[in-house]
């Protein structure tokens, strides 16, 4: 059987895309640190992320900033997972979603901390929180003011502080998260 894990990483940043990355382990892979990324250091996962892409079937989607303010979040990551899921190019039987709601798939399982769980699912979430993460050391290097590189994106006092002090980035914030429309409302937009 054919099982394909799916996550997502960026769901509550005021900042950028919702990354999902999907997942098809190869049969001879599965090491015993699989587990949601979240709970493995920044090196550990740059191992892991290497080891997935060499070895195992993967791919990610997306949904932008101005999609997420187009279709809200929920609609937005759902489309970002299908997108990863299509990426894969390759047959299945079965999609397991970390969660409580699939996005339309055939034969998908939504599974409440699958990341912890399923280790498709922990492999997906690895791969999507690197891929996001170094997404934000990009826009970091372009815009270092903000700090990106280490909020990643989140409301933090750093980020919000920023934004107060430099502006919104017109195309990389999210306008209808409140954080970003209440500051939106009294400053430049960049």
């Amino acid at each position: 059987m054919i099982i394909v894990g799916v996550d997502e990483v960026g769901r509550g940043c005021l900042v950028g895309n919702v990354v999902a990355a999907a997942v098809i382990l190869a049969d001879d892979f599965c090491p015993p640190e699989l587990t949601d990324s979240k709970k493995l250091s920044a090196k550990k996962r740059e191992i892991l992320y290497s080891q997935i892409t060499q070895k195992c079937r993967w791919a990610v989607g997306q949904a932008s900033a101005g999609e997420i303010d187009e279709i809200n979040i929920l609609q937005a990551t759902m489309l970002a997972m299908r997108r990863a899921v299509a990426a894969l190019e390759f047959e299945y039987d079965r999609v397991l979603v970390d969660g409580n709601q699939c996005p339309d798939l055939e034969n998908c399982q939504a599974i409440i901390k699958g990341d912890l769980s399923e280790p498709a699912i922990s492999a997906a979430s690895i791969i999507a929180k690197v891929t996001r993460d170094k997404q934000m050391f990009e826009l970091d290097k372009s815009y270092p003011q903000y700090g990106f590189s280490r909020h990643k994106g989140y409301g933090t006092k750093q980020h919000l502080a920023a934004l107060e002090k430099y502006g919104l980035l017109q195309k990389q914030h999210r306008f209808s998260f409140a954080p970003v429309r209440r500051i939106a409302a009294k400053t430049v937009i960049t």
